[in-house]
């Protein structure tokens, strides 16, 4: 007799995206970081100066995370003095709606 059941394999997490949203929030400052970039706050030292307790060191961290994983992007242009502005990609544009879709499924498991 022929068995005709389907097996099905183990199911797990999608490893680079589960890695970046690990990274993302073990990174206190990312959240922010998005935030900034959404007020059209995207210097550095305009971020550092626009939010409490952040520092270059930390912020630049960060940034780096995020470049890493394609989040945001680093544009630096050809001027006197230097002049370093970041970007959120398509990727990244994707990836903070889902993040607020997290957000929201949070705010409906608090209430």
């Amino acid at each position: 007799m022929i068995n005709n059941r389907k097996i099905f394999l183990r199911n797990s997490a999608p490893e680079r995206s589960a890695r970046m949203v690990e990274n993302v929030f073990r990174c206190k400052w990312s959240l922010t970081v998005y935030q900034l970039l959404a007020e059209d706050i995207n210097r550095p030292g305009e971020m550092v100066r626009s939010v409490e307790g952040l520092t270059t060191k930390v912020l630049n961290e960060c940034l780096k995370k995020n470049i890493e994983f394609g989040i945001i992007k680093r544009i630096e242009y050809n001027e006197i003095p230097p002049r370093v502005e970041y970007i959120v990609t398509p990727l990244g544009k994707k990836f903070i709606r889902i993040l607020d879709q997290l957000k929201a499924l949070q705010n409906e498991m608090d209430t």
